[in-house]
């Protein structure tokens, strides 16, 4: 039922969107992602994203931004090990115009997870291993992005993690990330 009506969404926005509404780009940037709920041990893990962005101007201030990512995320843990957790991401966000340049977004976020290795220290003698992260990852995200020029954007932007990506204890991803895109 709820693939259906997110269907149907889909295709009332875009039967009412324009051709020329539609704007297409590229986008990547720097992440700076955490495991929360974890050990205090943590660190972040720096990392990038890269992907496909497209906008669709539903009004003069408010649009829908699909996005298409690939993200780095994860954490690093001192003296151990690094979890490395590799997701490809479609974050769809509403994103309204404060004004011709600047705006305010915020939306869902859904990772698929496609690699997660924990990277053990080589001085422990032990073989780097696969973690127990879920697949599937919902974020909320929330960000700011402004238009540099009619073609070039930037963007900063804090996905925080909805699901678990490992229980026990409840472990959830949050990440950080600025971007630079190019609109064509």
């Amino acid at each position: 039922m709820k693939k259906l009506l997110l269907a149907v969404i889909a295709v009332f926005f875009i039967g009412n969107v324009n051709a020329q509404d539609i704007k297409f780009g590229v986008k990547t940037g720097v992440n700076i992602a955490s495991i929360n709920g974890g050990s205090d041990n943590a660190d972040s893990r720096i990392g990038f994203h890269a992907g496909l962005v497209s906008e669709l101007e539903i009004s003069d201030t408010f649009s829908i931004q699909p996005e298409l990512l690939y993200s780095t995320q994860g954490a690093s843990i001192k003296n151990i090990s690094a979890i490395n957790l590799d997701y490809i991401s479609l974050p769809i966000l509403a994103k309204y115009y404060v004004t011709d340049a600047f705006s305010i977004e915020a939306g869902p976020q859904f990772s698929f997870l496609v690699n997660d290795v924990i990277d053990f220290d080589s001085s422990l003698a032990l073989n780097d291993a696969d973690t127990n992260a879920e697949n599937f990852d919902l974020s909320a995200a929330i960000g700011l992005g402004y238009k540099i020029s009619s073609k070039i954007f930037a963007q900063v932007r804090y996905t925080a993690g909805i699901t678990t990506i490992e229980e026990n204890p409840d472990l959830k991803n949050g990440v950080f990330q600025f971007s630079l895109g190019y609109q064509f």
